[in-house]
């Protein structure tokens, strides 16, 4: 447990496509009145872009960070219905999500993009969250290190150790997204030590045991405490959870508590 004390701890909230402008501020607003003014380990909130600056006003002058869920490569141009990461920083963001699933699975994002994006964002000041994990079936048929070493590897190539100990990493089984599957604690830290061999691999000795790597996938107040307990996983990206003010109090607590 002493190399995980000399990492941070982080427990970020994916709002997904959730809440009005409004109805995100007054969540906002209730996070914050819970963690108060020394949260017990750094945190983040990612609502919609519509949310952002009503969420920005809520937060303002709290420890709570700000964070978007997606950027664009470019820092402008004619992309409708994009945002870059120009626009992101100047509304207060700190961070951004990379390359979720839902966007990889969904949206098309290949490995190439997601890098492309992971530099975008430190290129406009942002710390990238990027987010890597197999899906059900590549687990079934024994794939997840194979997967893991090619997404880590394609974001990381060519970053140089200050930027990628700048950057944190989400291990996110596809299969544990919304489902209420949840890896167990032991899956959970063979696919981080994966991670972490793979960065020393592609970045650097040592740069492994410095990231920053987060679990997700149907992470709530429940099980929290027994994925932290885990010395490689060092906080969380949450999604449904984390639209729950005193449920995401609680997984924050948790990620102290060890």
């Amino acid at each position: 447990m002493a190399g995980h004390a000399r990492r941070p701890r982080l427990v970020a909230g994916n709002w997904k496509m959730h809440r009005t402008a409004p109805e995100a501020a007054a969540l906002a607003a209730e996070v914050r009145r819970l963690l108060g003014a020394n949260p017990p380990c750094a945190v983040a909130v990612c609502p919609p872009f519509t949310a952002l600056e009503a969420v920005r006003v809520a937060l303002a002058g709290s420890p709570i960070a700000l964070g978007a869920q997606n950027l664009h490569p470019e820092t402008h141009g004619a992309f409708t219905g994009e945002v870059s990461g120009p626009m992101l920083a100047a509304l207060g963001c700190r961070y951004v999500i990379v390359g979720h699933s839902e966007r990889r699975h969904g949206m098309g994002e290949d490995d190439a993009t997601v890098a492309r994006k992971l530099r975008a964002a430190r290129r406009d000041g942002l710390i990238p969250i990027v987010c890597v994990g197999e899906t059900l079936a590549e687990r079934e048929s024994q794939r997840t290190a194979e997967v893991l070493v090619r997404q880590v590897g394609a974001a990381f190539d060519g970053l140089d150790p200050a930027a990628a100990a700048e950057t944190v990493v989400a291990y996110e089984p596809v299969w544990a997204i919304g489902t209420g599957r949840v890896a167990t604690p032991a899956q959970a830290r063979e696919a981080h030590l994966i991670i972490r061999a793979t960065l020393d691999r592609v970045v650097g000795a040592g740069t492994g045991a410095a990231a920053c790597i987060l679990y997700g996938g149907s992470v709530n107040a429940d099980n929290a405490a027994s994925l932290f307990a885990e010395a490689e996983v060092d906080g969380a990206l949450v999604g449904g959870a984390s639209l729950d003010a005193a449920a995401f109090f609680r997984i924050a607590a948790a990620a102290a508590a060890v």
